[in-house]
């Protein structure tokens, strides 16, 4: 379990933006791959993935939808 990633989903983090997306992405590019900074010819593959599950990441939590009383609550009246 990748323990340094921390929930990104509105109500619990309402102001995650692409940052908080990638440094997730890279916790999970990390634990997964064994290799805290790949070596050199494993770069491009490392970098690759880190991107590919920060789009990911950012695809789900757009299309997420978020019901109950908190997420009631974290919503702007207007």
């Amino acid at each position: 379990m990748c323990r340094n990633i921390k929930t990104l989903r509105p109500p619990v983090t309402p102001d995650a933006d692409e940052d908080d997306f990638r440094a997730a992405a890279l916790q999970y590019v990390r634990k997964v791959s064994g290799f805290r900074a790949p070596a050199a010819h494993n770069r491009e593959a490392f970098d690759r993935a880190v991107e590919a599950v920060t789009e990911a990441t950012a695809l789900l939590l757009a299309e997420l939808e978020v019901r109950g009383a908190a997420a009631r609550a974290a919503q702007p009246v207007g």
